[in-house]
């Protein structure tokens, strides 16, 4: 297994797209998807952390891929295709996919993670849940000539899609479920089979820089992952309140994104003074031309002196 105090040198550009790329890479490590699994899906919750991560298969895909992938086992990602492509039924890009094994119970499940920025209907244009619904049934449908062949219908994996939204408010912080319930409305006849075959979970974490700590294990600990703290406070705390080892590609990436966060941090304060500075100077120039025009200067005489004919018009002359 692979450990150091030096973090991986990483190549670092200053697009914001790199950094959600990064932040996919972060919580696609085995340990971070170890954590995931234990406090969000019930069937991994009566395991230990270090037995979640060997119950993790070496299939772990990330989309978008734009860094290299790690080096040690225990945090390993495999470069594969993140792209379903169900023959018309469209493309859909997963941003991280695995397999994990319960093998004492012979359970293959297959997963994927979102990061999603946001949960609001309004900026997303639909409803996330119907979206989570729609994952879940091609992840399932995906399985034909996979998993399963002709009508073998046992043979289907069960399926979980965890999304991690990060843009709830304080006191907004909660995991919540959608999945099959089967209930009989007539008669008595019942069955105990288990239709747990699709499940989607919803992670809420908060965006704020002052909000209380989470008595959620698993949002605390992403919290603290996906926060802007100084990056020595947040290895030291997810190495000691978590017992996470900072294997090269970890401590790599928790490095980038900091440095990520830094560089847009200071790239969008530099073009906000920019853009403000730009703005006075357009409306200073708007305010000269309605001061000459209401002086009896004329429209030809004052765009001579080089204002435009679009200035005029936002001058509403």
């Amino acid at each position: 297994m692979a450990e150091t105090n030096l973090a991986q040198a990483i190549e670092i550009t200053s697009d914001a797209s790199s950094y959600d790329t990064n932040v996919k890479y972060l919580l696609a490590d085995k340990q971070i998807l170890a954590y995931i699994l234990k406090y969000a899906v019930r069937e991994f919750q009566d395991l230990e952390i270090h037995d979640i991560i060997n119950c993790i298969g070496n299939d772990i895909e990330v989309g978008n891929r734009a860094l290299d992938a790690g080096v040690s086992n225990l945090g390993k990602v495999a470069r594969l295709d993140t792209e379903d492509n169900v023959p018309g039924e469209g493309k859909i890009f997963y941003d991280i996919r695995f397999t994990a094994y319960l093998r004492a119970a012979e359970i293959k499940f297959l997963l994927n993670v979102e990061a999603q920025k946001s949960s609001d209907p309004v900026k997303l244009g639909y409803h996330l849940e119907n979206r989570i619904i729609f994952y879940l049934a091609r992840m399932v449908s995906a399985q034909k000539q996979t998993e399963f062949f002709h009508s073998d219908y046992d043979k289907l994996c069960k399926v979980r899609s965890i999304w991690i939204c990060m843009d709830n408010g304080e006191g907004e912080d909660s995991i919540e479920e959608i999945g099959f319930e089967r209930k009989t409305v007539f008669g008595s006849k019942g069955s105990g089979y288990d239709t747990d075959l699709m499940r989607g979970i919803i992670i809420n974490i908060r965006n704020g820089n002052d909000i209380k700590t989470s008595k959620n294990t698993l949002i605390m600990m992403l919290e603290k992952l996906l926060s802007r703290m100084d990056i020595n406070e947040k290895k030291r705390i997810l190495s000691e309140e978590f017992g996470m080892i900072m294997t090269v590609e970890l401590e790599g990436r928790l490095h980038t994104m900091c440095n990520l966060s830094e560089l847009i941090i200071e790239q969008g304060l530099k073009e906000g003074i920019e853009k403000g500075i730009e703005k006075g100077i357009e409306k200073e120039r708007l305010d000269t031309i309605r001061r000459m025009f209401k002086g009896g200067i004329s429209k030809t005489q004052i765009m001579s002196l080089g204002y435009s004919e679009e200035e005029f018009v936002k001058a509403e002359l």
